[in-house]
């Protein structure tokens, strides 16, 4: 079997009453999701993220929504974005947006000049920018340049949070003063439903007004083991402890290795190596990582953080062709 490090999965299950939850909720597949258990969903939600529930909204992947951002607002703006991303949907603004601007962030810090984007916004512009970054996991936003941002009212933001119960850095308490922000948020990550593909948005006011017709419905099963995974918050902290932890100890044992680190604050590591084809080296040994080569830089990998013996394996793995290879690198 494949060890998969390339999806930023949790790679910890959810808990038995939450498994149970999801079994439950096919009882009666052949029939719509009840309105009071989206509702139920979103009163949690609201008191998790401690926001009125009126400002949710939920979404069958954050992905999903995310489409649906670009498709009712790019219309007639330019769309700023930056390099790297991983948002699929946002090829789509092609077709809507006026004009798309993407920003390079670069090693080693991958920071953004925030001075180049304010220059930027003297016309309508939507900005989605995820916070922390996929792939680099840095913060590449803070709470002063997000002010400065909102405080040009044709402007509008979208900040992806997918990684938030990692990093613990939002822009929550800025939502009820600014109409022009949103925040995506899933649970796919922290609390191990990526196969149930559950996102939504926490929206400011101006958002609401154009989502206010957004379809509530989600699959039984996805409502009833979200619900419960609410409830379970204490094993999910567990998981995310212990994910931290060993995203520290993969880090340390590959900085021993000598292979160049460049930590950051979500439940993946971004590494940079010489070795030839690495990714393909790594499947050949039975180990998927993501290869950023396509859409990026040449010799930078994403790893996501596994179970214990799972990165005990692809450490072992690296480590023997880099011991391997390292006579023919520079």
């Amino acid at each position: 079997m494949m060890i998969k490090l390339n999806m930023n999965e949790n790679p910890y299950p959810p808990p038995e009453n939450v498994l149970k939850a999801a079994k439950q909720g096919m009882n009666n597949i052949n029939r719509y999701s009840e309105l009071e258990h989206s509702n139920n969903l979103i009163e949690l939600l609201a008191s998790y993220n401690n926001i009125s529930k009126e400002r949710i909204i939920l979404s069958p992947g954050s992905e999903f929504i995310l489409r649906e951002i670009v498709n009712i607002f790019s219309k007639d703006k330019k769309l700023i974005m930056i390099n790297p991303t991983f948002f699929p949907a946002l090829e789509h603004a092609a077709k809507t947006a006026k004009k798309i601007v993407k920003y390079q962030i670069s090693p080693p810090k991958f920071k953004l000049k925030q001075k180049i984007i304010l220059d930027e916004l003297y016309e309508p512009t939507l900005i989605i920018i995820d916070n922390p970054n996929n792939p680099t996991g840095k913060m590449v936003l803070d709470k002063s340049f997000v002010e400065k941002i909102l405080q040009n009212e044709n402007v509008l933001l979208l900040a992806d949070e997918a990684y938030y119960e990692f990093a613990r850095h939002t822009f929550i308490d800025l939502i009820e003063k600014y109409p022009n922000l949103a925040i995506a948020r899933t649970m796919d990550k922290a609390f191990s439903l990526a196969g149930l593909r559950l996102g939504y948005l926490i929206a400011g006011n101006y958002f609401l007004t154009e989502l206010s017709d957004f379809p509530r419905f989600l699959p039984a099963p996805t409502i009833s083991a979200a619900i419960e995974a609410l409830k379970s918050y204490e094993y999910v902290n567990e998981n995310i402890k212990r994910i931290i932890g060993e995203r520290k100890r993969v880090e340390d044992e590959l900085d021993k290795l000598g292979v160049e680190i460049f930590p950051g604050e979500a439940n993946f590591i971004l590494i940079k190596c010489k070795i030839p084809n690495l990714a393909k080296k790594l499947r050949d040994k039975g180990i998927i990582i993501k290869d950023l080569s396509i859409d990026w830089l040449d010799g930078f990998y994403r790893i996501s953080i596994g179970l214990p013996e799972e990165n005990d394996a692809f450490l072992l793995e690296i480590g023997n062709i880099k011991t391997s290879y390292e006579p023919f690198i520079d």
